[in-house]
Order: C-alpha cells, then sequence, then structure tokens
C-alpha cells in the first residue's frame, strides 16, 4: 500500500516558482517510475512529467517543457516538482501519482494558484 501526500503548492505572481514535493509512505517507491499530473482550467486531469525509478529520465508535457523540473529522492521516499517561469494558465490542483497512474493513489493534491 502506497500513500502519497502533495505539497508546496500556493499563491505566486506570474513568473515566479514553486517547488512541490510528494511524500510516499511505505518503503517500495522507488521501485515505481512516478508522475506529477495537474488538472487546470476545468479540463481533465493530464500528465505533467514523469521520471523513471532511478531518476535517470524524464519526459514533460510540451506545455511545461523548460519550465518545470521532476527529480526523485528515493532514500527519502519523496518527489520533487521545481516549477519556474509559471503562468496564469499553470494554475490548478497539481498531484502526485506513479506512472502509469493508479486510480487508489490519487491524494488531495496541492493548489497552485499564478496571479498577479
Amino acid at each position: 500500500q502506497v500513500q502519497l501526500v502533495e505539497s508546496g503548492g500556493g499563491l505566486v505572481q506570474p513568473g515566479g516558482s514553486l517547488r512541490l514535493s510528494c511524500a510516499a509512505s511505505g518503503n517500495i517507491f522507488r521501485l515505481f517510475a512516478m508522475g506529477w499530473y495537474r488538472q487546470v482550467a476545468g479540463n481533465q486531469r493530464e500528465k505533467a512529467a514523469t521520471i523513471t525509478p532511478d531518476g535517470g529520465t524524464f519526459t514533460y508535457a510540451d506545455s511545461v517543457k523548460g519550465r518545470f523540473t521532476i527529480s526523485r529522492d528515493n532514500a527519502k521516499n519523496t518527489l520533487y516538482l521545481q516549477m519556474n517561469s509559471l503562468k496564469p494558465e499553470d494554475t490548478g490542483l497539481y498531484y502526485c501519482n506513479t506512472d502509469p497512474s493508479f486510480r487508489g493513489y490519487w491524494g488531495q493534491g496541492t493548489q497552485v494558484t499564478v496571479s498577479s
């Protein structure tokens, strides 16, 4: 059983930065590819970034490429998302989950609001 708890969201001005964290319970975090997902502008939840179990390979949605960086610390069972050059259209709820996602692992998410 894995529980995922997101944190680090908040209100930031356009062009600003935030760092999201996802703390995973259990000792099998290191075995999973992980992803950050987001639900923005009333759209369906989308995959923003993924990372392999060893942290060596990443993928990014075109909408965040060059601005967001996904990383992980397997010793701390934690997934991160560094978000730079934030835009109003990045506003939404951000979640972490495995990649591919597992229905039972969705948490509450963390709200990111980009506004002046």
